[in-house]
């Protein structure tokens, strides 16, 4: 805290609101004048432009010429060896279907899921380069993944 003219200043440290009153005397008619001053934060940054529209926070560069998707997409998630089982811990009790292993990035990670889940009848979600489908589906989902070229193999039971 510093003061300013009899009154607290909170010095923070970036992208908190600041609480400033006017020193005694300088607005005496509103005594209960309250001033809330936003400080720029060292994170914060361009978030769209009119010329290239919307920018990446991470890179700053417009989300078509993107640094950090490219860096993502090179890497893709898994072992190679991909494993379909049935879970029902921590879930009340219902049973899930989980596929993991699969050797491709996030975009067609979440395309496989989708087809899985519409072949199963049943929702579900792709969490961390793990496929989650609601309900006991594994003998579906090992039949499928064999069908569009992967070598599934059915784990834990």
């Amino acid at each position: 805290m510093a003061a300013c003219g009899g009154e607290a200043v909170n010095e923070g440290d970036g992208g908190e609101a600041v609480n400033y009153r006017p020193p005694l005397g300088t607005i005496a008619a509103f005594p209960f004048f309250h001033f809330s001053i936003m400080k720029s934060s060292s994170q914060g940054g361009l978030v769209y432009s009119t010329e290239t529209g919307r920018m990446c926070p991470a890179c700053r560069q417009p989300l078509a010429q993107c640094a950090c998707k490219a860096q993502a997409k090179a890497a893709p998630v898994g072992d190679g060896a991909v494993r379909v089982s049935r879970q029902t811990k921590g879930r009340g009790g219902k049973s899930v279907t989980v596929v993991k292993g699969l050797p491709l990035d996030a975009i067609a990670l979440a395309l496989l899921g989708k087809q899985l889940r519409t072949q199963c009848g049943s929702g579900g979600t792709v969490k961390d380069g793990v496929i989650e489908v609601q309900g006991d589906h594994v003998d579906t989902i090992l039949a499928a993944l064999v069908k569009l070229g992967h070598q599934p193999k059915k784990a834990g039971g």
